[in-house]
């Protein structure tokens, strides 16, 4: 029996859930914390610690603090089930099989759907197993009714890459588990002498040479979230330097259609101030594009993004819009 594709109009937007702007930062914090207990683990020989489970059981009462939040961190897969149902127990075991054998690109929340009446009624689950996604607070269907092992494979496969190259979240290997090391998991660098000078650079205006100096970091650090803030801020103001307001917003009035156009008024929205009216320019520039130019349209969305930060709650809002757009 092959899976269903399903609906999820009129499910509940998770996107809308205002805590989970504030997971992102703590995530980074968490990262942080964990590379430190890696290293203090290998130099005293004890074993790694885990960053938290892989497979857990998730409940309505408490589902924003372990799916919505999470979900800013590493992608959420949530199995519908319910004991004594055969199609729902005969998946249970493969899916919690297959998340061990990804450890870490993506975390598995059990639901059971007669204690979890009022969430599957929300979510509109119609049959077990019923498998879902969460990222970025965006919640996404993959499919309902039995699948065979292949299947949920490729399904997995298309969400992680999705959730990595259109909305950013990317589950860590081996963090979860404790079976990664310290290279698995980046330290945060300290502020180094290339970085100061590229901060100072931006404070005088010097874009091009903060721009250079920011890339440098990252070519050591790829992991830098300061020098990546810093180069998105300075490509931003890069951009618009020469531009001429008022023909930028007349020609995106005029030629909606038009990409550079669009992507022009977005930079001068944001450097305005106004960031909610450049990402929904953006967003609704995804949904009229498509191919090469929706691709361009939402990488520059994405960049935009890291001028504000993963953790402020416009960025969250953002995403949620841009992958109902995408999916």
């Amino acid at each position: 029996m092959q899976p269903r594709n399903m609906s999820m109009r009129g499910a509940v937007d998770l996107a809308a859930v205002k805590a989970a702007g504030e997971a992102a930062q703590k995530a980074e914090q968490a990262r942080a914390a964990r590379a430190r207990q890696i290293q203090e683990a290998e130099a005293t020989g004890a074993a790694l610690p885990s960053a938290g489970p892989l497979i857990f059981d998730a409940s309505e009462r408490e589902f924003e603090e372990q799916v919505v939040q999470l979900s800013a961190e590493v992608p959420v897969v949530l199995n519908f089930w319910a004991e004594g149902y055969a199609p729902a127990e005969q998946f249970k075991p493969l899916i919690e099989r297959l998340t061990e054998e990804y450890d870490g690109r993506f975390v598995l929340a059990n639901v059971d759907l007669r204690n979890n009446q009022q969430l599957a009624q929300q979510l509109q689950i119609r049959d077990l197993p019923t498998l879902l996604a969460v990222v970025g607070g965006q919640l996404l269907p993959l499919f309902e009714g039995p699948a065979s092992e292949p299947e949920v494979r490729q399904l997995l496969d298309k969400l992680i890459e999705a959730a990595d190259t259109q909305l950013g979240v990317v589950g860590e290997v081996g963090v979860r588990s404790g079976r990664g090391d310290a290279e698995a998991v980046e330290a945060p660098e300290p502020v180094d002498p290339t970085l100061a000078a590229a901060h100072e650079a931006l404070d005088q205006g010097d874009l091009g040479g903060a721009i250079q100096a920011y890339r440098t970091v990252l070519a050591d650090q790829p992991g830098s979230v300061e020098a990546k803030l810093g180069l998105a801020q300075a490509e931003l103001l890069q951009r618009v330097q020469g531009l001429d307001p008022q023909a930028v917003r007349t020609a995106a009035a005029e030629r909606p259609a038009d990409v550079d156009a669009q992507l022009a008024a977005a930079d001068l929205d944001l450097t305005g101030g106004h960031v909610e009216d450049a990402f929904g320019r953006l967003v609704d520039t995804v949904g009229r594009t498509f191919g090469e130019d929706r691709d361009r349209v939402r990488r520059h969305l994405l960049d935009l993004f890291e001028v504000i930060g993963a953790d402020d709650p416009r960025v969250v809002k953002a995403r949620g819009a841009l992958a109902r757009k995408l999916f």
